[in-house]
């Protein structure tokens, strides 16, 4: 260092450790920066949000007539109120729509959401998406501030956000950093997957809430953090404000989310199949099923292909696949590279709804009868799951006695696995008895049933 430098330095050296740590409230006439002023133009737009959810609780006990005699006990079943805290951004202030997560709101019964300026209002329920983990409720349009939406595909690495929510409860806080990373999958569920992830420090709680740009404009929604000990380490993930817009608006036309789907099941190619398939490296979907009248069928796609791109995207895994599959609309046209008996191949489809075909179950079997079945919808498959859907079952027929219920998923029929209803059909039709046996799961478990 130069004598003249150190010159510089010394009077700096000479002032005593409190008048260093009193910072000026200006530097050669020019205020220091601050986020304050951003802040609290995005405040009043944040909200909290509490949901509670009744939930009947069993007791084999008092099931029981004798012991509900016994100890004098009424027949009514009991409950327990389970609540949700979470935070939610008011996005238009004339409809009062707030954005928040579903898992926020879930089953909820009953919504209040509190402002920042006190004010706890009732939410209604407009609709959900637990593909993407967003949801929408309404509050009274009364006084309110909503955050304008960023084009969140124009965020980069390294871009300053802020994240703005309700952290265990605790109330409104601000919390700043960076974009750490952008197109982030892999997260175990959520089903569509394109997050933002940032070092702002993320806790439960703030999921729903805020995060945005240094212009106070809407760039995500966070919505979970990456944790083994259940605290902030510095990796949060938020839904980009694009995906976010996209579900709100299915949501107030259709009441649902409506994606494209290729229409085709894969699998992993694993080291074990890359030879047998003619790859070099373990990457990429094998098609194991094309379903009839799909896109992927229209394209000519072929089960033993290996999509190994979409759109230009890489495709290194099924789930990947699923992914980008799930955050294109109806309607997107697409292009496939697929490598084929060794040959690269380019393929175009257009992406449109599965078709879900449902019957009664009494059209199979009478044991059956009193149910409705039905192909596994998307978010099912893209899970890698195959079957048959028990959308609905009567109360006293025929298939709720055999101890059928709703949202079972029947995966064979007499011990060989059926993939959607026409299997079904086709292995109940030729059926070598009277006897039915079904495999059902149900939950985390699978057992036998015999339908008589």
């Amino acid at each position: 260092m130069s004598i003249r430098s150190l010159m510089v330095l010394l009077p700096w050296l000479l002032v005593p450790l409190a008048a260093v740590a009193q910072l000026p409230a200006a530097v050669d006439s020019q205020p220091l920066p601050s986020l304050a002023p951003m802040i609290e133009r995005v405040q009043p737009a944040v909200v909290n949000i509490n949901s509670q959810t009744h939930v009947k609780v069993r007791d084999p006990f008092f099931d029981d007539p004798f012991f509900r005699r016994f100890f004098n006990s009424p027949g009514t079943p009991r409950e327990r109120v389970q609540q949700s805290l979470g935070s939610g951004v008011i996005v238009d202030a004339v409809k009062g729509y707030v954005l928040t997560n579903n898992h926020v709101i879930d089953g909820a019964d009953d919504i209040q959401v509190t402002l920042s300026d006190g004010r706890t209002l009732k939410g209604k329920f407009i609709g959900s998406d637990p593909d993407s983990d967003v949801a929408l409720v309404q509050i009274p349009a009364e006084r309110l501030v909503a955050l304008p939406l960023a084009n969140s595909d124009e965020l980069r690495v390294g871009d300053f956000v802020v994240a703005v929510g309700n952290p265990f409860g605790i109330g409104q806080s601000v919390t700043s950093g960076i974009v750490s990373a952008l197109g982030r999958s892999g997260l175990r569920g959520v089903g569509v997957q394109d997050f933002i992830q940032t070092d702002a420090s993320i806790n439960p709680g703030n999921s729903g809430g805020a995060l945005v740009n240094l212009r106070g404009e809407l760039v995500g929604i966070n919505t979970a953090i990456y944790s083994p000990s259940g605290g902030n380490v510095g990796i949060g993930f938020a839904i980009p404000a694009k995906l976010a817009k996209d579900v709100m608006r299915q949501l107030l036309a259709f009441g649902e989310v409506k994606r494209g789907s290729l229409g085709v099941d894969t699998q992993d190619v694993t080291a074990d199949l890359a030879p047998m398939l003619g790859l070099k490296a373990a990457k990429g979907a094998v098609v194991t099923r094309v379903l009839a009248r799909s896109p992927a069928a229209a394209a000519g796609l072929r089960e033993g292909d290996v999509i190994t791109a979409l759109n230009g995207k890489a495709v290194n895994a099924s789930n990947e696949l699923a992914n980008l599959e799930g955050l294109l609309p109806v309607g997107t046209q697409v292009t496939i590279s697929v490598l084929r008996e060794g040959a690269s191949v380019t393929l175009t489809a257009t992406l449109k709804p599965t078709e879900l075909r449902q019957t009664t179950g009494d059209k199979l079997d009478a044991g059956l009868a009193g149910a409705t079945l039905g192909d596994l919808p998307d978010k099912f498959r893209r899970q890698g799951l195959s079957g048959v859907l028990v959308n609905a079952v009567t109360k006293d027929s025929r298939a709720a006695a055999n101890g059928l219920r709703a949202n079972d998923l029947i995966a064979a029929v007499n011990q060989v696995e059926v993939r959607d209803l026409t299997e079904m059909e086709a292995r109940v039709a030729k059926r070598r008895s009277e006897q039915l046996l079904l495999t059902v799961v149900r939950g985390r478990s699978a057992f036998y049933m015999l339908v008589e």
